[in-house]
């Protein structure tokens, strides 16, 4: 799977582990930046992330911050992007087979490296469930668009 990855500087820590985490699972990852620790500002990495995602150009997203909140409305502008951020692997799962969630924020600040594995490897292993999901996630891109649901 190529996943791109971004974050700001209160992400990066998390970020650099987590981008080794999904590369030792086998996915293509492409990181945005930042580089280091110096303070940034997170819709700047916001953007190329959820745009390649929106593209297709990635299949999915991971985005870090301080809160993962900042990453997750900055990612949410982009059309056909469903960024959620997520603690805990159980929403993970659901984020995926109910929402068919594409980018995937994360806390910097609140969440040990262990805890992250555990959220990524449940966003990353699950499937959306289609079905009467679908309908809904349609629902969504019509709003999206302006139209009505």
């Amino acid at each position: 799977m190529r996943v791109y990855i971004g974050s700001d500087h209160a992400g990066f820590l998390l970020k650099e582990h987590v981008k080794d985490h999904l590369i030792e699972a086998g996915h293509d990852v492409v990181d945005v930046g930042t580089t280091s620790e110096d303070p940034v500002d997170y819709p700047d990495y916001a953007r190329p992330v959820a745009l390649a995602v929106a593209s297709g150009e990635a299949d999915r997203g991971v985005l870090i911050c301080g809160s993962g909140l900042g990453m997750a409305i900055a990612a949410n502008k982009v059309h056909g992007v469903r960024a959620v951020q997520v603690t805990d692997p159980e929403f993970a799962v659901l984020a995926r087979q109910h929402n068919d969630a594409n980018v995937l924020t994360l806390p910097g600040r609140y969440m040990s490296p262990e805890q992250a594995d555990k959220v990524v490897d449940a966003f990353f292993g699950t499937e959306f469930e289609g079905g009467r999901h679908a309908r809904r996630v349609d629902k969504i891109t019509k709003i999206e668009k302006g139209e009505d649901a």
